[in-house]
């Protein structure tokens, strides 16, 4: 199972969030690219980067961030939030990125997203953020009135690289991820998928990789040192 630690940014710092709630923010620190050596060279396969400001505004806020950021990284880096048309998905390409994460898009602009799966074929990863099975947009304010199955089902028929599953209600709170439906999307569709939100302890990543997920993101538990992306990276890694 793959490792990607997460790098959240407000306003320049890396911060978690829970929930998805911007009133509920925690700072873990002022200047993210003094994280990039330190996540990577504990074994991280590749950084999960997210423009909070993006996802709120609907559009990018932190290019120059997160082109410091790619550029300072030895790993692949994934980017999303608040990528909602073609400039600014290619904007993000252009940036050094190896992959794009689209979410409200692939549901406000499906034709855009399959567009971009052809156009940049291994490089789009559509994120499939939901709240009791079903998704959740606009920085996870809004429902999308999709279930989750039905988008990454819609996703991997366009070609997306993989799916971030995301469970909202889970994220950034150490209660564990919601293994079942993380499975059960796995199991609907061809691509690889993302399990993200929730994750708390080194158990909770045993049991995703026993449940045959194909990678697993990582924030505020690494964070608030529950385990280090060594110990993350050492089990992820090992045969189930």
């Amino acid at each position: 199972m793959k490792l990607l630690p997460a790098i959240d940014l407000i306003g320049g710092q890396a911060v978690r969030l829970e929930e998805g709630r911007r009133d509920r923010v925690t700072v873990f620190h002022d200047r993210p690219v003094e994280l990039v050596a330190e996540l990577a060279r504990g074994g991280a396969d590749r950084l999960h980067v997210v423009d909070l400001d993006g996802a709120f505004a609907g559009a990018p806020q932190q290019q120059e961030l997160i082109r410091q950021i790619v550029a300072a990284s030895p790993i692949p880096v994934e980017v999303g939030g608040g990528i909602r048309d073609r400039a600014a998905i290619d904007g993000v390409l252009e940036l050094g990125a190896q992959y794009v994460v689209l979410g409200t898009a692939a549901v406000r602009s499906p034709a855009l997203v399959e567009e971009a799966c052809r156009a940049h074929p291994g490089r789009v990863i559509v994120a499939v953020d939901a709240r009791d099975g079903v998704v959740a947009v606009d920085g996870w304010t809004a429902s999308g009135g999709v279930t989750a199955v039905e988008l990454g089902q819609r996703a991997a028929s366009w070609g997306c690289a993989a799916l971030l599953y995301t469970d909202v209600s889970r994220d950034g709170l150490h209660v564990g991820p919601n293994i079942e439906m993380t499975a059960q999307l796995t199991r609907a569709v061809s691509c690889e998928v993302i399990a993200s939100g929730g994750v708390g302890s080194l158990d909770d990543l045993v049991r995703l990789r026993d449940a045959g997920i194909a990678a697993v993101v990582v924030g505020r538990a690494i964070y608030d040192k529950r385990f280090t992306v060594d110990e993350a990276a050492e089990v992820a890694h090992a045969r189930a």
